[in-house]
């Protein structure tokens, strides 16, 4: 069995939890997917950066001054990537990010980044292959998942991203052409995840269930 695992915002707001984390799925060889959250608070004083995203992206929309709640979201993954050591540059991401932001491509997107950023972050740390599920998972006109190749009807994950509740993942393991799924997964069932739900991967066509 291949385990998909879900880690909140507050198990990934630190480069101390970031550590944490690392050790749970090393913990099990089973466990191939990641699937992360933005970070979270590190303590009650301070906030999410899905709600600094959130921020940031209203006061572009509104024509206000954004540049200073960027930088704190940049610090947030800066602390992070420090306190691990790693070798990663996200610079050209936050102005990818920055210039989606004043083309206003959404609130939804602008949420979405977080688990974006946040995921890239996380499998520089642990050697897994990143994977944008914008680029695997697509919707129809109607939300629902569509096995299809991208058309203009479709939606791309990040657009429908409260469906998936994160839209980043990463797998451990690269091997063959369907490498981001290569046979069906399950997840190990949690006692905080309350619900199964079962989703189809875009490219292969093959099922994932997943607890949400």
């Amino acid at each position: 069995m291949k385990k998909v695992v879900k880690f909140g915002g507050s198990s990934l707001a630190s480069a101390r939890q970031f550590k944490k984390v690392a050790d749970i799925i090393k913990s099990d060889k089973s466990r191939r997917y990641v699937v992360p959250s933005a970070p979270g608070k590190r303590s009650d004083k301070d906030e999410k950066v899905t709600d600094l995203l959130y921020a940031c992206y209203d006061a572009v929309a509104e024509g206000r001054s954004y540049k200073k709640i960027l930088e704190k979201i940049k610090s947030r993954y800066m602390d992070i990537i420090d306190g691990l050591d790693l070798n990663l540059n996200l610079d050209h991401e936050f102005d990818r990010i920055e210039e989606n932001f004043l083309a206003k491509a959404g609130r939804d997107y602008a949420a979405s980044r977080g688990e974006y950023l946040n995921g890239i972050v996380a499998a520089n740390f642990l050697g897994f292959e990143f994977v944008d599920a914008a680029e695997v998972i697509f919707f129809d006109e109607n939300g629902n998942l569509s096995q299809s190749t991208p058309t203009g009807s479709c939606l791309s994950a990040w657009s429908m991203w409260r469906r998936l509740s994160s839209l980043v993942f990463m797998v451990q393991g690269r091997t063959g052409p369907s490498k981001h799924f290569p046979e069906a997964v399950q997840m190990s069932p949690a006692p905080s995840w309350p619900r199964p739900s079962t989703q189809i991967c875009t490219r292969t066509g093959r099922m994932c269930q997943a607890f949400w």
